[in-house]
């Protein structure tokens, strides 16, 4: 992705620009929206926009894989997330130009941080975009930040998804990798309380949890979520560990190609055929080794390249509505998900580093 920042209006003087007055935006987002230039290495349809809070004390969470770790050097207004960058603008300005560009929006993803003003500023920007922009809305919220009664508010002034960054599958590696808020809340009974509550309020479909490959966990992990997951009818979103530097967990390394192109095969078919996590064998360090099914089955999967798509919230066709491309790979690496369909030559890469001869024999 080749980016050249565009000039923006500053407010006079030195006055902090916080939420909900500004927000960021993925640099995908201000392309999309043209107002910053620049193109993707692969032309494709983007209509997924992604904002994010801004707060001159920054996220209070501090999460060891994380960009916006509270413990993260630097000031938070310089921190990427994801690896992206998030560009600041004029809430004002980002209605504006979501209006003008609303027959080719798909989807509009409020993400919250752990931060005391929080709930209050997303449900003030929700408001203002649902009474402007029809296209559909979802928050990833803070836990820490919500409550039951604040879910009913938010579906009622119109979010129609929720998310929940679970992002570590097992309570060790959460408690282990995810430190404390300062006034507490980041606990992963709460979580799974936000999750349920959000399950019922929302109903099916409706809920998304975000799991991160790579913090530590096994496969077999992995997949018994995505069952309990796919059984009360909560969606489960694949994120790729990407280090961040100056983070704690910078030195860690990815997962393979190998290893995120079979979990993310895994997942769809959990999700989309039923299977069950008997359907799958592992060795003894919990990675997948097998996928009891016809060999001809999980072909045809690979071939309609959807399994390898970045999995995200859908549009009002169905469709995908959230992209987020380079969220778990850098422009100049191989693509992880793809926020396109797969071309065949996408879909050899992914056949050879997949080896089914050896998962379905």
């Amino acid at each position: 992705m080749v980016v050249r920042e565009l000039p923006t209006s500053r407010p006079a003087g030195s006055a902090v620009r916080v939420s909900p007055e500004y927000v960021r935006i993925s640099m995908a987002s201000a392309i999309a929206l043209r107002m910053h230039s620049g193109r993707f290495g692969r032309d494709f349809k983007f209509g997924g926009i992604n904002l994010l809070l801004n707060y001159e004390e920054g996220c209070r969470s501090d999460c060891g894989y994380c960009g916006l770790a509270r413990t993260r050097p630097g000031n938070f207004a310089d921190k990427s997330f994801i690896r992206v960058e998030w560009p600041l603008v004029r809430t004002d300005e980002l209605l504006e130009r979501m209006t003008q560009f609303e027959t080719a929006l798909t989807r509009i993803c409020i993400s919250m941080v752990t931060h005391g003003r929080a709930y209050r500023d997303t449900s003030v920007i929700t408001r203002q975009i649902a009474e402007r922009i029809r296209t559909p809305i979802s928050i990833l919220v803070a836990p820490p930040a919500i409550k039951r009664q604040r879910l009913k508010d938010l579906r009622s002034i119109g979010v129609d998804m929720i998310g929940i960054g679970l992002d570590a599958v097992t309570e060790e590696l959460f408690r282990s990798v995810r430190t404390d808020v300062p006034s507490g809340g980041l606990r992963w009974d709460r979580y799974w309380e936000v999750i349920g509550d959000a399950r019922e309020i929302f109903g099916p479909w409706k809920v998304n949890v975000h799991t991160v490959v790579g913090l530590g966990e096994t496969d077999q992990n992995l997949l018994a979520l995505f069952v309990a997951l796919r059984d009360r009818q909560i969606r489960s979103y694949l994120f790729c560990f990407n280090p961040e530097p100056g983070s704690r967990m910078a030195s860690q390394p990815q997962p393979t190609l190998r290893r995120w192109h079979r979990v993310q095969l895994a997942r769809y078919l959990i999700e989309t055929a039923d299977y069950g996590l008997e359907r799958f064998g592992f060795d003894r360090e919990g990675a997948m080794t097998l996928v009891r099914t016809d060999r001809s089955a999980v072909e045809a999967v690979v071939g309609e390249g959807a399994a390898f798509m970045t999995n995200g919230c859908p549009g009002d066709d169905g469709g995908p509505g959230c992209t987020r491309p380079y969220g778990s790979y850098r422009p100049a690496e191989p693509f992880r998900d793809y926020p396109f369909a797969p071309t065949p030559d996408d879909l050899d890469a992914i056949r050879r580093l997949l080896r089914l001869e050896e998962l379905t024999k």
